[in-house]
């Protein structure tokens, strides 16, 4: 008498659908064993999959972190049949101090980090280079300025509240690295929060009143307070650190491990 278990991930799987599963499998081991459908039993169970909570820091307007945004986001859709994940994205500002006009891009890197015309040069190439490898585009020439981005950290903590986070943050590193844009420009984070499905009165009347500054503020602190001093960089299941810009493949392996070990209580 022939007995196959069956294992499928509690994903909205319906009646009809494990019906069919099970006509089809015996009809598999009638044509090819010879076994009786009357006497075979077919046992389907519905697990879980494993859940893993990542909290990403990083600031809209560093490319390490869009870099590393991007390669977590394809290792996220890569394992979905096999991982839950929870990514949310968390508050952090290269330059909290910077004036609303900005500052130029190549002179404020080589001020702030002694770094000079040709390091900056050879660190955008770099970039580009990984940018291209994992479909993300960086036209560094369009991105002339560093600008503040509290304002952008608001919006997204929003946007978190909303279920559309995670579409706003791409077109916020889209529009600043791809398109040259203003993240700290008012009618530029409205029009991208339309752009993200979120509502634009809202988005500007968000803006506009200072809405989420304490809780944004709040969080940077935290942050920092717990050794995070520079970005990416992520949290997993409450405990875990992961630091830099990594590949794809490396996240895969890292969420794969971070699967079999217990959320923070």
């Amino acid at each position: 008498m022939p007995f196959v278990s069956v294992r499928i991930t509690r994903d909205g799987v319906t009646p009809e659908q494990k019906a069919q599963v099970i006509a089809e499998i015996t009809e598999t081991l009638e044509r090819v064993l010879n076994k009786r459908p009357d006497l075979t039993h077919i046992v389907i169970e519905e697990v879980m999959r494993p859940s893993v909570t990542l909290d990403f820091v990083s600031d809209v307007v560093c490319p390490w972190c869009a870099l590393g945004a991007t390669a977590l986001e394809q290792a996220i859709e890569n394992l979905a049949d096999e991982i839950s994940v929870e990514l949310t994205y968390k508050p952090f500002e290269l330059n909290p101090d910077m004036p609303a006009e900005g500052e130029n891009a190549v002179a404020h890197l080589m001020r702030k980090y002694a770094r000079s015309a040709e390091e900056v040069a050879a660190g955008k190439a770099l970039q580009i280079a990984r940018g291209q490898a994992i479909g993300f585009r960086f036209d560094l020439d369009k991105r002339s300025h560093f600008y503040n981005t509290f304002d952008a950290h608001r919006l997204l903590f929003w946007a978190s509240q909303e279920g559309r986070q995670i579409a706003l943050k791409r077109a916020l590193l889209r529009a600043y690295f791809a398109d040259g844009q203003n993240p700290s420009d008012h009618e530029t984070l409205v029009r991208l929060a339309g752009e993200a499905g979120l509502d634009r009165a809202r988005a500007k009347e968000v803006l506009t009143c200072g809405a989420f500054a304490n809780e944004v503020r709040a969080l940077e602190v935290f942050y920092r307070e717990r050794g995070i001093n520079s970005v990416p960089a992520m949290i997993l299941n409450g405990r875990h650190l992961v630091s830099g810009s990594q590949s794809v493949e490396y996240y895969e392996q890292m969420l794969r491990q971070m699967a079999q070990t217990p959320a923070e209580a």
